[in-house]
């Protein structure tokens, strides 16, 4: 499974078939700006490991083959922490330096470009929690995304699908020797 999604045009494709619900190869072509038949490739392969399936009662017709994924719950699951991937260690590169504590600061990518008419921040609060409070803290905002995510989801042309990456982990202890 980690083979599968190892490749950064199959883990977005997984990120689209999240935001958008099922799709055709066509769609994911025209999104993700690839030949037709190399987003049909990668489908294939994400099929072969159990990540998605065709969606046959999706499809207009006998020749139209629509994908949608097994299951949300095994795909988010599967996908490797951002920092362990090359494109999550470049985009860690484009904030600031090391985070701070300190109040909620927002960061901007070091060559200040934006897209017009995007919206993007990096967020960073530190929080004090016990353990179980941050066990809580990560449930609800699961919950939140999978809510805006069965409320955003489809192929209105107005909408643009945006990546939100979270973490939560403690800062390391300090050793006092």
């Amino acid at each position: 499974m980690l083979r599968a999604i190892a490749h950064p045009t199959r883990d977005r494709i997984l990120g689209e078939l999240t935001a958008a619900g099922p799709l055709q190869a066509t769609d994911v072509a025209r999104v993700l700006d690839l030949p037709a038949n190399r987003a049909s490739f990668h489908l294939r392969q994400l099929a072969k490991y159990g990540l998605v399936e065709p969606a046959p009662d999706q499809a207009r017709d006998g020749r139209d083959r629509v994908w949608r994924l097994v299951s949300e719950e095994a795909t988010r699951s599967a996908r490797p922490s951002w920092r362990s991937s090359r494109e999550g260690r470049q985009r860690s590169r484009c904030g600031a330096a090391a985070p701070q504590p300190g109040p909620t600061r927002w960061w901007r990518r070091r060559d200040n470009r934006r897209e017009k008419d995007t919206q993007s921040m990096v967020l960073e609060h530190p929080l004090k929690l016990t353990k179980d409070e941050a066990a809580a803290v990560s449930v609800e905002l699961d919950e939140l995304l999978q809510a805006w995510t069965r409320r955003t989801r489809g192929r209105d042309p107005d909408r643009r699908t945006y990546l939100l990456m979270s973490m939560l982990q403690p800062y390391p202890e300090r050793d006092r020797t």
